[in-house]
């Protein structure tokens, strides 16, 4: 696999999955817009719109009106599909040399993207986690029972992949978009987390990092969609991708 150097990187990818976001859509957009990279860096703005039931494609197709000279693309799901299967459909369009994902929830700051492109503009990394467990931004979350359940997941795969991560389960992963590429991704929902960690983290030639990030936990009621069901999933993604998958 060849992978790109510092001087041939200058676009960005964005993939933002979207479900059932109609109060928060228009304002991730606007932050994500308004960012400015580092390194001259131009974005791509792919947004997926899950089978969203409210007016979350309506409340996307304006903005995108209203902000017709950039570079944002919609892409739509008729159903409910998943996250996995959000970034699945939005990497077949991916134009820049860097990927990252970004929930339409405004749980995670747009703003923290430089913190995820210093390492691999320095080449000290070919892919990087942001933790909501370290740095010194504002974190409010993740609430006690996630916390619990993400560190005791974080273990179990750190002692897998030999890796020494803090948080697994963070929406801020930042690729080199060949290696994302050149994994099948098989989970559709957030499942994608932990089988991306388990298929690459063995990867010696991989170099893996974290830094810390700034993390606006939301509740149920405030539209979390994340339940139980992707807890259990999420462990049965690290004993499968580490032990059995071959892909």
């Amino acid at each position: 696999m060849q992978l790109p150097t510092a001087s041939s990187i200058n676009k960005l990818s964005i993939i933002i999955p979207c479900y059932n976001e109609e109060k928060y859509v228009q304002r991730v957009l606007k932050r994500v817009l308004e960012v400015q990279l580092n390194y001259n860096l131009t974005k791509q703005i792919l947004i997926v719109n899950d089978g969203s039931l409210d007016a979350t494609q309506f409340n996307i197709e304006k903005f995108i009106h209203e902000n017709s000279r950039s570079n944002i693309q919609l892409l739509n799901h008729e159903i409910n599909t998943g996250k996995g299967s959000c970034i699945k459909t939005a990497l077949s369009k991916v134009t820049g040399q860097l990927v990252v994902i970004q929930d339409a929830d405004l749980e995670y700051h747009p703003e923290d993207y430089n913190l995820l492109l210093n390492p691999i503009m320095e080449d000290r990394a070919d892919i990087v986690l942001g933790s909501r467990f370290k740095g010194d931004g504002p974190h409010r979350g993740p609430f006690i029972l996630h916390k619990i359940v993400n560190k005791v997941y974080t273990f179990i795969s750190n002692i897998l992949t030999g890796q020494r991560l803090t948080d697994i389960h963070t929406c801020y992963k930042m690729f080199k978009t060949e290696i994302l590429k050149s994994v099948r991704i098989e989970e559709q929902r957030f499942g994608f987390d932990p089988e991306m960690i388990a298929k690459l983290g063995k990867k010696k030639d991989i170099r893996i990092l974290e830094v810390g990030i700034s993390y606006e936990g939301r509740n149920f009621k405030q539209g979390k969609k994340i339940n139980f069901m992707d807890g259990f999933r999420a462990f049965y993604c690290i004993i499968w991708y580490n032990f059995f998958s071959k892909k």
